[in-house]
């Protein structure tokens, strides 16, 4: 099953002249998939999961996800589509320091407002089990390790069961040890719970060891 489509992708920059940054791009990501978006720094990759993520609106072509045509939407409705279908998975966590590891975790859940308050925090725990760290849940965040800490947003972007987690060069601020770590969770949970990752890497062995390896060059795919 298709989780995500895109057809024709154009996109331009117009500052300071007329730029075309992405050109025809036709994807295809299936359920369950692990896909590594690879390419040279400049070379378009960053700005595609930006429409892929729906934050960028400004762009020629369509966009479907979970089956919803994306395209021409207003902010409103992509603030709310984003906050119930993707996660997010960036190279710096975004933990509020102040707030504990459960804390954290809960935060997209209680702005969905889909479940109780205990509802969620069960599920918050369950997400922490699965990423190895529950033990920490009453901790301040900043109180972890960066890889303890990269978990702790992996099990936020997980809270409200996203049809695709999308991370931005996920490991870019991880050690060996914990890029491995990372890894391999982001492969258990396409492999055991038939989670979609998209990720955006520079890491050419991280790439090549997920599922489906897409290479950019000069705003095309290169390689599929």
């Amino acid at each position: 099953m298709d989780i995500l489509k895109t057809e024709s992708i154009n996109k331009y920059f117009y500052d300071p002249e007329k730029f075309q940054v992405l050109k025809s791009i036709d994807l295809t990501v299936k359920k369950g998939e692990f896909m590594s978006l690879v390419g040279k720094s400049g070379c378009g990759k960053s700005t595609l999961m930006y429409v892929l993520s729906t934050m960028d609106t400004d762009y020629e072509g369509n966009l479907e996800i979970a089956g919803e045509k994306l395209t021409g939407k207003t902010q409103n409705e992509l603030a709310a589509f984003r906050n119930a279908h993707i996660g997010f998975v960036f190279q710096f966590h975004y933990l509020l320091p102040e707030f504990s590891v459960l804390q954290n975790v809960m935060i997209p859940a209680l702005k969905l407002n889909r479940f109780s308050r205990a509802e969620i925090e069960a599920r918050a725990m369950e997400k922490l089990k699965i990423l190895g760290i529950a033990e920490h849940a009453r901790k301040q965040s900043s109180k972890l390790s960066g890889g303890q800490q990269q978990r702790v947003a992996i099990a936020r972007a997980l809270i409200n069961d996203p049809d695709i987690i999308m991370g931005d060069e996920p490991t870019g601020n991880l050690d060996s040890y914990n890029t491995q770590l990372v890894f391999d969770i982001f492969k258990e949970l396409t492999h055991h719970y038939q989670q979609t990752i998209i990720a955006v890497t520079h890491d050419d062995e991280f790439a090549r060891k997920s599922d489906h390896r897409v290479e950019m060059s000069d705003g095309r795919i290169v390689k599929d």
